[in-house]
């Protein structure tokens, strides 16, 4: 199949592009028409022996996830997504029915998300194969990383821990019961970024809000960072998904290590002021998903956790392309 009928064929597996959508994909540019609210960007990049092994994830699974990590970007900034782009880096190994099927995971995610592919590119490549999404949205009231401020109450949406122990049930390593393993493998391969939440934060008054790609300790670092104060969480506070911990004691790992420093949980992890978290609180009861008090603001630098021993300094230590490993070593 020649790259025009690739594309011709890919493009065919997406849904109906959004009523905002002038021109779609097939022109040399597409033509949208913007809201009158802000737009918010961001690109994201999956490359393969880098964020996925074939191994690890089906092609289904890796479409959708391709999307679904630049949509949870966008629900950080309290925004909803609109447009996407998608470039194809695509390596001897790959056939075009592999493509079809990745493809497939990216239309069901664009509607399960309500966000349309409105162009993109597909090149060949010797190197590993590369999917970038860049994805638009808009947002009322964009909520920043550096609006935290001392008292603001610290919070976490859903569960952490569960993509890095999905990852060792998927890697083969020694882990807990078959139905604990499904749950994280799911949680690795199919995250749900939390676009509602993220809206329901806006409106509340969050002051600043993160996503939970690298590791909460990574993201409290740079909350803590932007917004110039101390992050002070309790480690008996921070929601740990069950299965994680079920996992932990067979791999003989701390559960807390999987929600500090593995990364890819795409949750949402914020400060608010007491009321506008109240009105949170009230929020998230509609979208079954917990919000999750784990500590407050201070004034300070630098992320603390209170232990059964004390205070412990918090490092960013969570994913990092320019370490040699994921323990920044």
């Amino acid at each position: 199949m020649d790259e025009f009928a690739l594309i011709r064929t890919l493009l065919e597996r997406l849904p109906a592009p959004r009523p905002d959508v002038v021109v779609a994909a097939g022109d040399d540019a597409a033509v949208v028409a913007p809201p009158t609210h802000k737009l918010v960007m961001t690109t994201d990049a999956l490359v393969e022996g880098v964020h996925f092994l074939q191994s690890t994830i089906t092609r289904h699974n890796l479409g959708y996830k391709s999307l679904a990590v630049s949509v949870s970007d966008v629900a950080a900034m309290g925004g909803e997504p609109l447009w996407a782009t998608v470039t194809l880096a695509v390596s001897p190994t790959w056939r075009a029915a592999e493509l079809v099927e990745l493809y497939d995971g990216l239309a069901e995610a664009c509607s399960e998300f309500g966000c349309s592919v409105v162009g993109g590119d597909v090149v060949s490549t010797p190197g590993p194969f590369t999917i970038s999404v860049a994805l638009v949205g808009k947002a009322e009231r964009p909520i920043l990383r550096s609006g935290a401020r001392p008292g603001d109450i610290l919070f976490v949406t859903g569960w952490l821990g569960g993509s890095a122990a999905g990852l060792d049930v998927l890697q083969g390593k020694r882990s807990a019961s078959p139905v604990a393993q499904a749950v994280l493998a799911r949680c690795h391969q199919r995250p749900t970024p939390r676009i509602g939440l993220g809206l329901a934060a806006a409106r509340a008054g969050v002051s600043a809000l993160n996503d939970v790609s690298d590791g909460l300790a990574s993201e409290l670092n740079e909350m803590a960072a932007a917004s110039g104060v101390r992050c002070v969480i309790a480690q008996d506070q921070v929601p740990i998904r069950p299965e994680v911990k079920e996992h932990a004691r067979f791999a003989d790992k701390l559960a807390i290590d999987y929600a500090l420093y593995g990364g890819e949980d795409y949750e949402l992890v914020g400060a608010a002021p007491r009321e506008a978290f109240a009105r949170l609180l009230a929020a998230a009861s509609l979208y079954n998903v917990p919000v999750t008090a784990i500590g407050r603001c201070e004034e300070g630098d630098g992320v603390v956790m209170r232990t059964e021993s004390g205070l412990e300094v918090v490092e960013a230590k969570g994913y990092n392309h320019f370490t040699r490993d994921r323990n920044g070593d």
